[in-house]
């Protein structure tokens, strides 16, 4: 990747945490840790790859993206906005009583959500029945999802994992935010998940793991998925609370909001990040 680009796209992954923690903020609710930890991961795909227009944000052809850790949606509406789904400032109103950016997707309210999502494991099941939906209509949009390390733990993402691969998916691309850390701890003492590639790829999906922070790899594991012959799984060694010096790799940052302090001092370390890509 060019190095123009490269900061581009740090520039709104930056971005991208600063809002989501604005969000979080006002709401003084949320999941922080894991919005942070695929801020980058949304960067690309919203702002280099995907084949998506604000200006229409149900176009028929687009490529779709489900989020199917759905209490990370503080990252993706940042994301969103930043794109011009709609005006950042409401960003604001995260949780808030008639606001249409609520806890998790929505896809009857939010433009640019392309299904709701909030219950872990489902998600990806919806990514499957899109790519499937594709491939019945004769349609080349790519699907992606992004999942959570603790969501492995849910059976249905497994029976989604076997349909994917049953039906030569190969439109379908996951994300896998593999920051080591769930609600209760790190994920491989509450229910070991590893190795994450290889139970994909005894499933009957190609496999990569790559540093979900760095743009080259990202890069060319979407590089990777556009030659694919299955779906394919790309399991993302991310840090949980990404940016943020007292949040990274806390657990503890998994579902609290920071207060006031806290939330400046947050901000402050990652306006300082931002300014030094200039």
């Amino acid at each position: 990747m060019e190095q123009q680009k490269k900061v581009e796209l740090q520039k709104v992954a930056t971005k991208i945490r600063l809002g989501a923690l604005e969000g979080i903020f006002n709401a003084a609710s949320g999941h922080p840790g894991g919005s942070l930890s695929i801020a980058d991961i949304l960067s690309y795909l919203y702002f280099e790859k995907m084949n998506i227009d604000p200006r229409n944000p149900k176009k028929a052809d687009r490529d779709r993206l489900v989020l199917s850790k759905g209490h990370t949606a503080p990252a993706l509406y940042a994301a969103l906005a930043l794109r011009g789904y709609f005006d950042p400032a409401l960003l604001k109103t995260l949780r808030h009583k008639d606001s249409i950016l609520q806890g998790h997707p929505d896809m009857k309210h939010i433009p640019g959500v392309d299904m709701s999502s909030g219950s872990l494991g489902q998600g990806i099941s919806a990514a499957c029945g899109m790519a499937k939906a594709a491939k019945i209509d004769g349609k080349d949009y790519k699907v992606y999802a992004i999942l959570g390390d603790g969501e492995l733990e849910e059976g249905q993402v497994w029976e989604a994992a076997m349909f994917a691969a049953h039906y030569g998916l190969n439109n379908l691309c996951a994300f896998i935010d593999f920051n080591g850390l769930q609600i209760d701890g790190d994920v491989t003492k509450v229910m070991n998940p590893t190795p994450i590639d290889a139970k994909f790829a005894a499933f009957g999906w190609n496999t990569m793991v790559i540093d979900g922070h760095d743009l080259d790899q990202i890069e060319s594991a979407v590089a990777a998925f556009e030659k694919s012959d299955k779906p394919l799984a790309v399991v993302c060694k991310c840090v949980k609370g990404k940016g943020v010096s007292f949040m990274e790799n806390q657990a503890g940052w998994h579902g609290n909001a920071p207060g006031a302090e806290q939330y400046e001092q947050a901000k402050s370390e990652l306006e300082a990040f931002l300014a030094s890509l200039n």
